[in-house]
């Protein structure tokens, strides 16, 4: 059966799988590999696996070889040529009176190209000013515009929770975020208090809603009749992640419930009060 390795570029990059090709390689080595019609030094991420034919859905690339004393060096010149890269950017940036912010910069491994990452609140013409720098520093240049939320992701930066941004500690891929899930989890819909740095929803707003969303259709609504072991009262509130309802008793008092461990009163469900009318 084929062997594969996982190989990341970048930090916090979607693993790469590749053909180790027989090149014996541990998890932490720098690896040569052929990537997006370019070459690039990756990390190994993962150790050989083995996995069937009917697994593989495109061809693997192979890895090229293992990273040598001269490929680093390489890697070290073109690093500097980023640092570069920065300043020559905001120079032209300025000259030619372009609102744009310079994220990040990066030369291919190859020297295939050089690429600028730039977010702006428009569009911007910047073909005279890719002209430039290709005369600079006599490679191919690409500008590319990026939003607010890959922003972040290369920045990185505390969120709201005090940690490292999931963005720049652990997510690969930017998934659809609404406002319904906040609605669903009964937050807050302020937005400065459901929204991250980067100004949009947090990414956390999803992890828990699938839990939320498969216990809220389940359960009854606020203020329908129920009775359970302590009694009979209406549904006041929910613990979805516990699996707990909350039942306000005759008396007042309010207990916790199993949501399993409750029955509802024929004809007792209160139409008036609906789930999310607590906001």
């Amino acid at each position: 059966m084929p062997l594969i390795i996982g190989v990341i570029f970048n930090e916090n990059d979607n693993i790469h799988y590749y053909d180790p090709s027989n090149i014996s390689v541990a998890i932490g080595d720098k690896v040569v590999c052929h990537i997006d019609n370019g070459v690039e030094v990756g990390e190994i991420v993962s150790n050989p696996v083995e996995i069937s034919e009917n697994e593989i859905i495109t061809p693997l690339n192979k890895i090229i070889r293992k990273a040598t004393y001269y490929d680093l060096s390489v890697e070290e010149i073109n690093r500097n040529k980023e640092k570069g890269g920065f300043k020559k950017f905001e120079e032209l940036a300025r000259g030619h009176d372009l609102v744009m912010k310079l994220i990040n910069v990066h030369v291919m491994f190859d020297k295939s190209k050089m690429v600028f990452y730039f977010t702006s609140d428009k569009r911007v013409d910047f073909r005279e000013m890719v002209k430039e720098l290709a005369s600079y520093f006599k490679i191919r240049i690409e500008l590319r515009q990026i939003g607010v939320r890959d922003e972040a992701k290369i920045i990185g930066g505390l969120g709201p929770c005090g940690l490292n941004l999931c963005c720049k500690s652990f997510l690969t891929d930017f998934e659809s975020i609404s406002i319904k899930m906040a609605k669903d989890q009964n937050l807050p819909l302020n937005p400065l208090k459901i929204s991250g740095i980067c100004g949009r929803l947090m990414c956390c707003l999803k992890y828990e809603y699938e839990e939320y969303k498969e216990f809220i259709e389940k359960a009854p609504e606020r203020g329908t009749k129920v009775k359970c072991h302590r009694g009979s009262g209406s549904i006041f509130n929910y613990e979805p992640l516990k699996e707990l309802v909350i039942v306000e008793i005759a008396n007042e008092n309010k207990v916790s419930v199993p949501l399993s461990e409750i029955e509802i009163i024929e004809g007792g469900e209160n139409e008036n009060i609906g789930k999310n009318d607590d906001k």
